[in-house]
């Protein structure tokens, strides 16, 4: 949609730029789509551009899913319960979908000795995701590095003996003391997780979000949460916007909305900071080798993701509902959507024939 207003239409963009843009905002962290959305209205109109852009591309779906989390997390009739037990149970397999559909391409650009070294980093991701939660982001970090140590390509503040190098990572350690304390520190921290160290996009938010959001923090219940992300990929936009569902757990709208605003933020900062810089970094050799460790981790992560989601279903119908969108997903290749849309019917109608409901 965008390629058919920016470039075919309008003619804001030539063909080459809007390919260049795509390559970059998939080496960047957090939200692609909502990168190059920036990017496009960046390269009309800069900065100013760039400001109402991204908020047009945003704010419909984000607007739509704190309606949405306020109805579900709230005081919801039975009914509307099911309707979101249902949808939240077929979510497992999205998460095997979106990580399947990445492989092909992430396989194919892995050569010679990097092949099992793709093997371990999908490995590390899907583990990592199971075991650590919250700290998976060091995970997919350290997998980029690595590829980028094994490739020989790290950037100077990095090699051995550079002392810039520690003065860079500095900030780390207090960002996670924030987290420790809780509160909208630990809110924020999660939020900027999502929106400025996540690479592969998409399902790879799911199990930061989870740790943080079920296990350490208790804002939200497994059932709950599974509702979040169906809530994150019916709605329009970005699945990134899953993050205002546990701010709105965490402290009701204005946790909602500092989620939102954190989690977005970074792809303002990458377009503003970097965008003429983008056929530099498309052909910079560090951050594809980064991208070439990082990215499969990624993947790993996803598909590790399903676990988890599949652990947090309660009741006997849900897994029923699981195995009918696992089939129309992987096998029948339905939308997504579709899917999500036939488990949230199926849990309603459940519900209403007498099932259980989900605690």
């Amino acid at each position: 949609m965008l390629r058919e207003m920016c470039v075919v239409r309008e003619r804001w963009i030539d063909e080459r730029e809007f390919e260049h843009a795509i390559s970059v905002t998939n080496l960047l962290p957090g939200p692609a789509s909502t990168q190059l959305a920036i990017y496009c209205a960046w390269r009309l109109r800069g900065l100013a551009g760039a400001m109402v852009g991204g908020l047009a591309f945003i704010l419909p779906g984000l607007i739509l899913i704190i309606a949405l989390a306020a109805l579900f997390l709230g005081s919801p009739p039975d009914w509307v319960i099911g309707l979101g037990a249902g949808a939240g149970a077929v979510v497992p397999a999205v998460a095997v979908q979106a990580a399947l559909g990445l492989i092909p391409a992430s396989w194919k650009r892995a050569e010679g000795r990097a092949k099992w070294r793709w093997f371990g980093y999908v490995t590390a991701g899907i583990v990592s995701t199971v075991l650590l939660g919250a700290w998976l982001v060091l995970v997919l970090l350290a997998c980029g590095f690595i590829e980028m140590a094994s490739q020989k390509k790290l950037p100077g503040w990095l090699k051995p003996g550079d002392r810039n190098g520690a003065s860079a990572l500095s900030p780390w350690p207090l960002l996670l003391a924030a987290a420790g304390t809780g509160g909208l520190a630990a809110l924020c921290w999660t939020a900027f997780k999502v929106g400025a160290l996540s690479y592969g996009g998409g399902f790879v938010i799911i199990p930061m979000m989870e740790a943080d959001a079920v296990d350490r923090y208790h804002w939200l219940t497994a059932g709950e949460f599974l509702n979040a992300v169906a809530l994150g990929q019916a709605t329009p936009g970005p699945v990134v916007q899953t993050v205002a569902v546990v701010g709105y757990g965490a402290d009701g709208l204005t946790g909602a909305i500092i989620a939102a605003v954190v989690a977005f933020a970074p792809s303002f900062w990458f377009i503003a900071l970097g965008a003429d810089r983008f056929e530099k970094l498309r052909t910079n050799p560090s951050p594809l080798a980064f991208l070439e460790g990082a990215g499969p981790a990624a993947i790993g992560a996803i598909l590790g993701a399903a676990i988890p989601l599949t652990m947090a279903l309660s009741e006997t119908w849900q897994f029923f509902v699981l195995a009918a969108g696992a089939i129309a997903l992987l096998l029948w290749h339905r939308s997504v959507i579709l899917v999500i849309v036939g488990g949230a019917v199926a849990g309603t109608a459940a519900v209403l024939l007498g099932a259980t409901l989900p605690a």
